[in-house]
């Protein structure tokens, strides 16, 4: 078990967090979760000993292993795919690697056969009772689940980009099994597929788990517990996301009812000092309350300001009806296709995600909406009068450091009527937040700063790919609101499901060089059903072309966020029930077993009371039960 307590970390005079306790022990998997910039990259570096904490200690016993996926990977592998992901195999490698020499040294006439021949019989022997014949074959479905095809492999790593590169890393250490998995936003460079499937392997990880996500279903998925760096300190909550949302605003009331209390009763005591202040008669009674208020510790209401948005973007030129529409095209690179006959068309708008495994197409069908590439056969069509805004992956690493946010923000915009200060805190930077520099923005808010770069231009097309990576869950949410009032047409790339539950009005799944149409949001598009055959063929092989134009774009989204409220406001009902319904019954066992009790049939009045009260806390919990049942089944349809 790995435990750390009494953490704490500051940067000048700037506290992130202090008193931080946790334990990662074995089948426990926690999802870290909090602010950019609240100290989570902190926080792990002190767990994992790449950082010292202020003050505090972190125990580790002497035996264990730490995996650790950091955001920022620092590059060593010299290796092919394949290879570096093997080294993961601790033991097995060396015993595998041994074996090899074992055989060249048999080769050798100068070698004494008779010494190698009996090593080698020892090293085989612990190598096959350990698994180690099926090493590589675990391996290469660990790759197949990263994404990585079979021809893929055996590339050197070098060749590789960064977010290739990350899932080499990820897939050693699955491979390695640690004592203690440690990921940072493991989810930023995989597609929904792999997504999927690296949640079927971490729900039943063995050993310990702690892993930062901005992913809702991820966390939901895999999580036991949710740990948040909120007020500079650790909260600690039992359950996944849903669970995790419904305690901490039960805390956050039960924090507001007290304080609320506490200042009633200041006021009173306050109200008596000021009109007794200067009678003599009174003096002790003043001076005893003024000492009581100087040493009462007030209750300190946690600061609920998350970033709430209201967008006001300016309306964009109107498009044509049909902003992109494909016949029988195909794409691809030196001749090579890519995609191929692809026949769909997308409407003026409409929120589109593309989804499917990287290195499928996605990107390949952007960039020939873009004008970036040309078909080799058929057409890509952009409507007339469409204008376009483009946000890119490593767009946030191109501002300029030495620029302030507003600097940065305005530059080429005309602003209009509009007042940028008020823009700019709609995605997060009010007030002095405007004014600071660039090079001062964490991850995250240089992300979502580049983010509102892009999306206040008035265009009518906007085009988004992966604009979740590196944005904390407040920032996910701030995304959303802005995607929902966005007047204009969306086409988006991300792995974030919850993401594209709740803005997009259809998929195009692009797979096995084909791309799909779907109305609406399939679920079994989004998380395949089996996960263990992404990358093996599995996809549908028709294209569509929509034949019937969208829902209005407000109607859809009110009936959308109606449903969302709904829904939510369920789930806390159905949560609430249950704990009811769990005290209750516990009162009916604490009553039976009181009645069990032979000496109380001495107080006959102490039976016909408990008995009364038995029935009753019966009557209730089958009320409870009742109410349960139907708000379960109102929620689950």
């Amino acid at each position: 078990m790995l435990t750390a307590s009494g953490l704490a970390r500051s940067y000048g005079p700037r506290t992130l967090f202090k008193d931080v306790t946790l334990q990662l022990s074995a089948g426990r998997r926690i999802a870290l979760v909090g602010g950019n910039g609240t100290g989570k990259t902190s926080l792990i570096e002190i767990l994992v000993g790449d950082a010292e904490p202020d003050e505090g200690s972190v125990t580790r016993p002497r035996d264990m292993v730490i995996g650790y996926l950091p955001q920022d990977l620092v590059d060593t592998a010299t290796g092919s795919v394949l290879e570096e992901v093997l080294a993961g195999g601790g033991q097995l490698s060396n015993l595998s690697h041994r074996l090899r020499e074992l055989e060249e040294l048999m080769g050798d006439a100068d070698a004494d056969q008779d010494e190698v021949l009996a090593e080698y019989g020892e090293v085989q022997g612990r190598f096959e009772s350990m698994g180690g014949y099926a090493l590589e074959a675990d391996a290469r479905k660990v790759l197949a689940g990263l994404g990585f095809k079979d021809d893929a492999i055996d590339r050197p790593v070098r060749e590789l980009s960064g977010g290739w590169r990350m899932r080499v890393a990820l897939g050693r250490l699955l491979l390695a099994k640690p004592d203690v998995l440690i990921l940072d936003e493991p989810t930023n460079h995989l597609d929904v597929d792999s997504v999927a499937w690296l949640e079927m392997q971490l729900a039943t990880w063995p050993g310990a788990l702690l892993f930062v996500s901005h992913d809702r279903d991820f966390i939901d998925s895999v999580a036991d517990r949710v740990v948040e760096l909120a007020e500079g300190t650790a909260l600690e909550y039992v359950g996944g996301f849903a669970e995790f949302v419904v305690a901490r605003e039960e805390r956050l009331q039960r924090i507001e009812a007290a304080a609320a209390r506490q200042s009633r009763e200041v006021a009173k005591v306050e109200k008596f000092v000021d009109r007794f202040r200067y009678k003599a008669t009174k003096a002790r009674q003043v001076q005893s309350r003024i000492k009581t208020l100087e040493k009462l510790e007030r209750i300190k209401v946690p600061n609920r300001k998350e970033i709430v948005a209201r967008f006001a973007f300016p309306e964009p030129p109107r498009s044509s009806r049909t902003v992109a529409e494909f016949h029988d095209a195909t794409v691809g690179y030196d001749g090579v296709p890519v995609v191929s006959n692809v026949s769909l068309a997308v409407e003026r708008g409409q929120t589109v995600a593309l989804v499917g495994p990287n290195g499928g197409g996605k990107t390949t069908l952007l960039r020939l909406i873009l004008g970036d590439l040309e078909t080799t056969s058929g057409s890509a069509e952009l409507g007339n009068n469409v204008t376009i805004a483009t946000f890119h992956q490593h767009q946030a690493d191109e501002l300029d450091l030495d620029k302030t946010v507003i600097e940065a923000f305005s530059g080429g915009i005309d602003p209009g009527r509009r007042n940028l200060r008020t823009v700019l805190g709609s995605f997060g930077f009010p007030g002095d937040a405007a004014d600071r520099h660039i090079r001062d923005l964490s991850g995250g808010e240089r992300t979502r700063l580049a983010l509102a770069r892009t999306m206040i231009e008035p265009v009518n097309l906007l085009v988004l790919d992966e604009p979740t990576n590196h944005l904390d869950l407040p920032s996910c949410d701030v995304l959303e609101d802005a995607l929902t009032a966005y007047p204009g047409t969306v086409l988006l790339v991300t792995h974030d499901r919850h993401l594209i539950r709740n803005v997009a009005d259809a998929l195009i799944e692009v797979r096995d060089g084909k791309a799909t149409w779907h109305d609406g949001v399939p679920d079994d598009v989004l998380t395949p059903p089996d996960a263990s055959k992404i990358n093996s063929g599995r996809g549908l092989r028709t294209t569509a072309r929509p034949d019937r134009p969208p829902e209005p774009r407000a109607e859809k989204r009110r009936d959308g966020a109606r449903s969302r409220q709904a829904s939510a406001d369920l789930r806390k009902r159905v949560a609430r029930l249950e704990r009811d319904l769990e005290r209750a019954e516990a009162l009916v066992r604490t009553l039976h077993d009181q009645l069990a009790d032979p000496e109380i049939y001495d107080r006959p009045e102490e039976v016909h009371r408990l008995a009364a009260e038995h029935d009753t806390a019966k009557a209730r919990a089958a009320s409870l039960m009742d109410e349960w049942t139907e708000a379960a089944a109102d929620l689950e349809a």
